[in-house]
């Protein structure tokens, strides 16, 4: 097998992970199509990268200084969410090591890596074992409800209005002068579909305009 047909291989392989990973694992929770640009884009340019370093020592320096060279952008660039980040450290690491372990043969060790990270991100995204609150901060006019004797019927004011299934609320700042109060509301992430409501559970926007 000559350079250019390992090379092939190497990235059809590599793109088969992110697809696995982008669209049957990250996308079915977040329904977000912004990141997906940047996670296919990012792996295969750092894939492609490595490849042409093909000093295995070289090849995990130049891994690292990528890393290096992302996070500065990371603090000049507009925030992006927690689960984001740990999608495109992983989507950027995954073609690091793939790029060492392909090359090598050692077949063995790649298909270990690459199903190990697969099984343990579907895990999570499905939250087996696991109870994932989601936490949204909502602006509130009905103050008179936060009262401690009203806690009942805040409680069933907000499942009414959101149609969420709110498990409990925190009382923040009240305005008395405006009469509203900042409540946090939780709810469990997976009581919400984000398949059958047509939006994702972390793009909720629940706020009452002032």
């Amino acid at each position: 097998m000559n350079a250019l047909t390992e090379a092939l291989v190497g990235f059809l392989l590599n793109l088969v992970i992110v697809v696995v990973i982008v669209r049957f694992i990250y996308y079915p929770q977040q329904r977000d199509k912004h990141f997906v640009f940047t996670f296919v884009g990012f792996n295969t340019v750092v894939f492609f990268v490595m490849g042409l370093l093909n000093d295995s020592a070289l090849s995990i320096g130049a891994g690292f200084g990528l890393f290096a060279i992302f996070s500065i952008f990371r603090y000049r660039t507009d925030t992006i969410p927690i689960r984001e980040m740990t999608y495109l450290f992983v989507l950027t690491a995954l073609p690091v090591m793939n790029s060492i372990l392909l090359p090598a043969a050692a077949y063995e060790e790649f298909a270990l890596v690459n199903i190990a990270v697969v099984t343990v991100l579907f895990v999570l995204e499905k939250g087996w074992g696991f109870s994932f609150d989601v936490r949204k901060t909502i602006v509130y006019e009905r103050i008179e409800l936060t009262r401690p004797e009203n806690w009942s019927l805040l409680l069933a004011d907000l499942q009414e209005r959101t149609g969420l299934p709110i498990k409990r609320v925190e009382i923040g700042e009240l305005n008395f002068l405006r009469d509203t109060a900042q409540i946090t509301i939780y709810f469990d992430a997976r009581a919400v579909n984000p398949t059958s409501v047509g939006f994702s559970v972390a793009s909720i926007a629940v706020a009452d305009d002032d």
